[in-house]
């Protein structure tokens, strides 16, 4: 091939390539130069309003995928490059998009990132113990069909319902106050002296019917008082 063909062709192919490489380039410097910003907030519901929204994960899709995470409280703070788009997502909520403003003054950006909790409306699943329908048939003609309230309420009532009843149920507060009662009148009837077996009891009787019989002996012997009438 002469020369004279090949200088244009490799010509085209280095501006080609200067042009790529000046583009690419500015738009990496263009990313450099974009500035930093403190990004913080808190996470809440929006359906109920104070409730946050705890452990909400964070990327920083504009930036090589940077993640975070809201704490147990819903806080965040984290740096990002103005025009950045950050994305809230959480099982059961909707997923959100965040882009950061250009030209804050502060250099700090604070909102309150609100997300929408997501209702998934699952079709009706119903279980059932038999897996086909002859073992639904074979056991529903095998059922034994309850009593009526006569015959449930002889049955509560019969001795040996009530003999498991006495021999399983607790006692209740009364029988327990009762019982406890029998037992402290036992117990206090043992405390109890008998006056015939005591013999401090006998002379205390002996004396008192010594001093009886004085007295009424006294009440013999004395004479009695002659009663005179005076005649007009």
């Amino acid at each position: 091939m002469p020369l004279e063909v090949i200088q244009p062709l490799v010509m085209k192919k280095l501006t080609g390539l200067f042009l790529i490489l000046f583009v690419a380039l500015s738009a990496l410097a263009q990313r450099q130069e974009r500035p930093l910003v403190q990004f913080s907030g808190i996470v809440h519901n929006t359906d109920t309003a104070g409730i946050v929204v705890p452990y909400v994960s964070i990327v920083n899709t504009s930036y090589r995928g940077l993640v975070s995470q809201s704490n147990y409280k819903g806080y965040f703070s984290f740096v990002v490059h103005e025009h950045d788009t950050v994305r809230f997502s959480c099982v059961g909520y909707v997923t959100a998009d965040i882009i950061i403003p250009a030209n804050v003054p502060t250099k700090s950006y604070t909102i309150q990132v609100l997300l929408k909790p997501q209702i998934a409306n699952l079709p009706v699943f119903r279980v059932f113990p038999w897996a086909t329908t002859e073992e639904f048939t074979k056991d529903f003609l095998s059922m034994k069909l309850a009593d009526d309230d006569l015959a449930i309420a002889r049955k509560n009532l019969s001795n040996a319902s009530i003999s498991t009843l006495e021999r399983t149920l607790p006692r209740d507060g009364s029988e327990i106050g009762g019982v406890q009662q029998f037992h402290n009148n036992i117990a206090n009837s043992h405390y109890t002296t008998n006056p015939l077996l005591n013999p401090f009891a006998w002379g205390n009787l002996i004396r008192s019917i010594s001093e009886g019989d004085k007295s009424r002996s006294l009440d013999n012997t004395t004479p009695a008082t002659p009663t005179t009438t005076t005649g007009n």
